[in-house]
């Protein structure tokens, strides 16, 4: 078995990071753990596992999303509570215990409680309209907040004082409370009725008491509860762990001589910032980094001594002819979260004098930050890049900002709009962008791994600030050296349908070295290097 356990954390708290609906989401929900469980969940080549540390009564509403709803998975805090149900269940606010004479008021977002004229209750609903939280008021103060699962019952609860949290109580499927965790100090108490967990393993269920029943912490509960569970597993069985500050020092101690895959991720996690956890690497029997550039990274902030270590994409890359020979326009990409402020000037510069030249050139400043303003403060920057250049701050200026001429008597005069702001947080909004992109401009030190693997997926030529393995220069790509030469890679590739389509296909051609085959036989390579001593099950 291959049990993958994840790093989905809100802030780093033990808990999930499930949203209301209407709240815009500001952060992806995509990392690697999530790629890896779609790749073993859609080949079927070998069994899996998700272990889940966290906290998260919606857990199914993540797997749907993420398209594994049936994926395997134990829950730490389903064990802690004595959670049986697996599946998805019903739950109408109408089925709660309201007072007497209570009313239901609804608003295009929330449906709100009133009592004798007052607010009572603000019902808060998720992506799927089912009720995730409920908060309760008393004199225009917060007094409860109500934690809803998704399979038809309350998880948990947080109690406030004067507006403030003082402690949150998790509950059973019976409505008892089991765990009790105070917020001044951390601290967590056991109710005495019920001291004891259930852990469900391969068909089978193991009660266990606690082995006390207070706690400094809630990671000593989750440490002595998942160190159980851990100890049903087999000794050939694997654990692939996904670095992250929360958990990688319990995990260090509770899968001591277990077979251990570390999967690095991004900026997710540095050994740089974090050497008091070098050794937990050193221990690990593989690793796992998502790109070449940040394997070799890795290597020299661990001064050399990781030795079994591999690059594994968790992105597969696919065929997907994108729509930018059908559009009038030809769109530029450039992603410019993490860009230099310097390099960010020189680039708007450059780009607006290719602009002067190419009419139907238009430039799609991307990002990925979610902050409301986002889109204002670029196009600003933009303005002012564009204005030190002696160019047109007109072409950056949003319509709203432009105002409506009377009669539309200067609609002729009208300055067009050439710089325009794509803010995508998840990757479904990323993949529709990017289908309409012409070419991409990722300048920045570390280009985006994703946006490297859609832009060979849809066969867009990219021109990167340094080398990258999904760039083959003067084929798909360019790998920029002197800013000043980007007019003409731009004149190269948009002016030429040759030069382009030299280069679509050239990113077809690389992109089967990224297939979800080519991935499954990377993964074969690296459980066959760490199971070599244990009788590990063959391959499908």
């Amino acid at each position: 078995m291959l049990y993958f356990i994840p790093a989905w954390y809100q802030e780093n708290k033990w808990a999930e990071s499930e949203q209301i609906w209407y709240v815009r989401r500001m952060h992806t929900e995509f990392d690697d753990t999530v790629k890896q469980i779609q790749l073993f969940h859609r080949s079927g080549v070998y069994p899996y596992q998700v272990l889940l540390l966290s906290f998260a009564p919606n857990f199914r509403h993540f797997l749907h999303r993420q398209g594994v709803y049936h994926a395997p998975y134990w829950s730490c805090f389903d064990a802690i509570q004595c959670v049986r149900r697996k599946r998805a269940r019903v739950l109408s606010f109408h089925d709660l215990a309201w007072p007497a004479g209570v009313e239901f008021v609804y608003t295009p977002f929330v449906i709100v409680a009133m009592l004798k004229g007052e607010k009572y209750a603000q019902i808060e609903f998720g992506e799927d309209g089912n009720p995730i939280r409920i908060d309760i008021y008393q004199d225009g103060k917060i007094s409860r907040r109500n934690l809803y699962d998704d399979r038809g019952f309350l998880s948990g609860s947080v109690v406030y004082e004067e507006g403030q949290p003082v402690y949150q109580d998790y509950y059973m499927e019976n409505g008892a409370w089991k765990m009790r965790c105070f917020e001044k100090d951390g601290h967590v108490e056991i109710n005495p009725k019920y001291p004891g967990y259930l852990l469900q393993y391969e068909g089978g269920e193991h009660e266990r008491q606690f082995a006390r029943r207070t706690y400094s912490c809630i990671e000593q509960v989750i440490q002595e509860v998942f160190a159980a569970y851990v100890r049903l597993t087999a000794a050939k069985d694997i654990f692939c762990m996904a670095m992250h500050v929360q958990h990688i020092q319990m995990l260090s101690q509770v899968l001591e001589g277990k077979k251990k895959i570390l999967s690095f991720f991004g900026e997710r996690y540095s050994v740089r910032n974090h050497l008091q956890f070098l050794e937990a690497v050193e221990d690990a029997d593989y690793i796992i980094v998502d790109s070449r550039g940040n394997m070799e990274r890795l290597r020299k902030e661990s001064m050399g001594l990781l030795r079994k270590m591999t690059d594994i994409t968790p992105f597969d890359s696919r065929v997907d002819f994108g729509v930018s020979q059908q559009l009038h326009v030809q769109k530029i990409m450039v992603p410019v979260d993490g860009l230099q402020e310097a390099v960010f000037r020189k680039l708007i510069r450059h780009l607006g004098e290719y602009l002067k030249e190419n009419e139907r050139a238009r430039v799609h400043l991307f990002t990925r930050r979610a902050e409301w303003n986002r889109k204002q403060v670029l196009l600003e920057q933009a303005r002012r890049a564009l204005d030190e250049a002696g160019l047109e701050q007109g072409w950056a200026m949003e319509n709203a900002e432009r105002g409506t001429a009377e009669n539309n008597l200067d609609a002729e005069k009208e300055i067009p709009v050439k710089f325009y702001v794509e803010q995508c947080v998840d990757e479904l909004a990323v993949s529709k962008c990017m289908r309409e992109q012409r070419i991409m401009v990722d300048l920045r030190d570390s280009p985006d791994l994703y946006l490297q693997i859609m832009a060979i997926s849809i066969g867009i030529p990219q021109i990167v600030g340094r080398k990258t393995e999904f760039v083959e220069h003067e084929r798909n790509g360019f790998v920029l050296k002197d800013l000043e030469d980007l007019q003409n890679i731009l004149i190269y590739y948009l002016d030429s349908l040759v030069n382009w389509n030299e280069a679509v296909v050239c990113s077809y051609e690389l992109g089967k070295k990224y297939t979800s085959d080519e991935l499954l036989e990377k993964w074969k390579g690296v459980i066959r290097a760490v199971g070599r001593d244990s009788c590990i099950a063959a391959w499908k």
